[in-house]
């Protein structure tokens, strides 16, 4: 490398330098003058302004929280209300299942006393167990029977 190249080399290093000290002396300065602009604003700020604000919000949310709070006492009482008329249809709907489980249960039966009958009937069954007359006739007529 010649003299001249190496001049240079060192030339652009210190440039490079240079801009990086503007660089960061810029950054600086906008950094500063962000902080400078928070602070003033901060400063100018009315504090009574700010809390006439933040008492009219503070205002509006217990409005808010008072008819939401009103909503809700309507909407329990409501329930409970509904909840007397739904014990009671609910006492009735177990007694209208009670009925038809008792009405069920009779007509099974019935039809399993017919089917007993049938299947007596299917053996031929004769009463042995009873009082005996010792007649043969009467024996003889049951038999026809």
């Amino acid at each position: 490398m010649t003299n001249s190249e190496k001049e240079r080399e060192r030339l652009k290093e210190e440039y490079k330098q240079h801009f990086r000290k503007m660089k960061d002396a810029g950054e600086k300065i906008r950094r500063n003058r962000y902080v400078h602009n928070v602070n003033q604003a901060l400063h100018n700020m009315d504090a009574s302004e700010l809390l006439s604000s933040f008492d009219h919000f503070l205002d509006q949310v217990r409005n808010k929280m008072a008819l939401i709070e009103a909503r809700l006492d309507v909407a329990v009482e409501e329930i409970l209300e509904t909840s007397d008329l739904d014990e009671e249809l609910d006492a009735e709907m177990r007694k209208q299942k009670a009925k038809e489980s008792l009405r069920k249960i009779k007509t099974d039966m019935g039809m399993l006393y017919r089917d007993i009958e049938k299947q007596a009937e299917e053996y031929k069954a004769e009463k042995t167990v009873g009082r005996q007359t010792g007649n043969q006739s009467d024996q003889e007529q049951n038999e026809q029977r």
